[in-house]
C-alpha cells in the first residue's frame, strides 16, 4: 500500500482540477512533487515530464496522462441558466444533479446540474423514456439573470465533478479523475523508487495531457516524439470485471486487487511485455494479462509509432466505475504497478535489443 505521503500526494492530485485541455492546476501539484527527486521539464502542449539519471542508456519513457473528463459552459440564457457541452465522453445520465466546479477567471464557480424533474415527465410518452444528452441538461450557479452569471463565468470556462477523493474499506480509494490521474501519480511513484536503487537506464516519468480528447494523439505525441526514448510503459486504467452487469468473455477478468494488468498484443512490444511479466515472476507481483488484438484505447496507440518505432507496453489498474464521478481502485494494485514498473526499468540492460524477432 502507499504509504501515507504518498497517498496525501495521490488524494492532492485527485482533487485537483484538471479537464483535457485545461490541466494546469493538476499538473502543477505533479510538478512540485517531481521537482524533489528528479530533474522537471514542461513543454507548450502542457506535458510535464521528471527525469533521473540522464546520461543512462536506454531511455524509457514511463507515461500517465493527468487529464480528466469534463465540461465547459457553452451558452448563458436570459435565466442566468449555463449550457455546457462535454470534453471527453459522458454518459449524461451520471451528470443529472451533480455539482459543478467551473475554473473561472476570477475564482472557483460552483453550480447545480439540471434536468427536467422526473414527475413532470409526460406519463407514457417519449419524453420520460428518452435517453438524456447533455444538451437536455443546464447548470444553476445560482445567478438570477444572464448579466449576474456573465460577471461570474465566461463561454469556455472549464469544469469538473466537485466530489474529492475518499477512501472506503478494504484499501478502496474512491474519486472522480482516476482515469488517468492515477497513471500519472504511478508513473512519478515509479520513478522515485527507481531513483533509491537505479539501474543503466535512464527513466522518464511523464503527466501527459489532452488523452481524453486525443484523436491526434494527444499530450503524449510531442512528448514522447521529443524524449527520444527507445522503450515506453503507458500506464492507464481498464475496467475492472467484479461488479454485476459485465461479462468476462468479452472483457477478461480483473478483479479489484488482483494485481495490475499487462496488456498483450497488437501494437505491445513483445520484448517490454516479457520484462515486465519477468519482473513480476522476480518479485512476485500479482499481475494478469489482457488480450489487446488491435489498438489499446491508450497513448500506447500513438507512443509506439513515433521516429523509427517505440519498443512500448502498457500496465493498467482494474477500474470500476470509469467516466463517473466515483471511479474506484484498490490501493493495492496501485502499489504493485508502482513497483512492478520500477523494477523492470532496473532490469533493462545498457544493451537491450528491442527489435521484435
Amino acid at each position: 500500500m502507499p504509504n501515507s505521503e504518498s497517498l496525501a500526494f495521490l488524494k492532492q492530485l485527485l482533487n485537483a482540477p484538471g479537464p483535457s485541455g485545461f490541466e494546469t492546476r493538476a499538473a502543477r501539484v505533479w510538478r512540485d512533487a517531481a521537482a524533489r527527486l528528479a530533474i522537471v521539464t514542461s513543454d507548450v502542449a502542457g506535458n510535464s515530464v521528471a527525469t533521473v539519471n540522464p546520461g543512462g542508456s536506454p531511455v524509457i519513457f514511463l507515461a500517465g496522462h493527468i487529464d480528466e473528463i469534463g465540461v465547459i459552459a457553452q451558452y448563458t440564457d436570459d435565466d442566468g441558466f449555463v449550457s455546457i457541452q462535454p470534453i471527453g465522453g459522458w454518459d449524461a445520465e451520471v451528470l443529472v444533479g451533480q455539482r459543478i466546479r467551473f475554473l473561472a477567471r476570477d475564482g472557483d464557480v460552483i453550480g447545480v446540474v439540471g434536468k427536467k424533474p422526473i414527475h413532470l415527465m409526460v406519463r407514457g410518452e417519449n419524453d420520460k423514456k428518452k435517453e438524456t444528452s447533455v444538451s437536455d441538461l443546464w447548470v444553476d450557479i445560482g445567478a438570477r439573470n444572464r448579466a449576474e452569471a456573465e460577471e461570474r463565468l465566461a463561454v469556455g470556462d472549464p469544469g469538473v465533478i466537485d466530489a474529492p477523493a475518499i477512501e472506503l474499506p478494504n484499501g478502496r480509494l474512491v474519486s472522480r479523475a482516476i482515469d488517468n490521474r492515477i497513471g500519472a501519480f504511478i508513473v512519478l511513484e515509479a520513478l522515485r523508487r527507481y531513483a533509491e536503487v537505479p539501474g543503466h537506464a535512464c527513466v522518464m516519468a511523464a503527466a501527459t495531457t489532452q488523452e481524453e480528447i486525443a484523436y491526434r494523439g494527444g499530450g503524449a505525441r510531442i512528448g514522447a516524439a521529443a524524449a527520444k526514448p527507445h522503450m515506453a510503459i503507458v500506464v492507464d486504467v481498464t475496467f475492472a470485471t467484479d461488479h454485476p452487469g459485465l461479462e468476462k468473455k468479452e472483457l477478461g477478468d480483473y478483479p479489484l486487487g488482483s494485481g495490475p494488468v499487462i496488456s498483450r498484443g497488437s501494437i505491445v512490444s513483445p520484448v517490454v511485455f516479457q520484462l515486465l511479466r519477468t519482473a513480476a515472476a522476480n518479485r512476485q507481483i500479482p499481475a494478469r494479462v489482457q488480450a489487446a488484438g488491435r489498438d489499446t484505447g491508450t497513448d500506447a496507440d500513438t507512443i509506439h509509432f513515433l521516429r523509427e518505432g517505440i519498443a512500448t507496453a502498457v500496465v493498467s489498474i482494474p477500474n470500476r466505475y470509469m467516466h463517473s464521478p466515483n471511479e474506484m481502485v484498490s490501493l493495492q494494485d496501485v502499489d504493485h504497478a508502482v513497483e512492478l514498473i520500477a523494477e523492470t526499468c532496473r532490469a533493462v540492460a545498457g544493451d537491450v535489443d528491442f527489435a521484435a524477432r
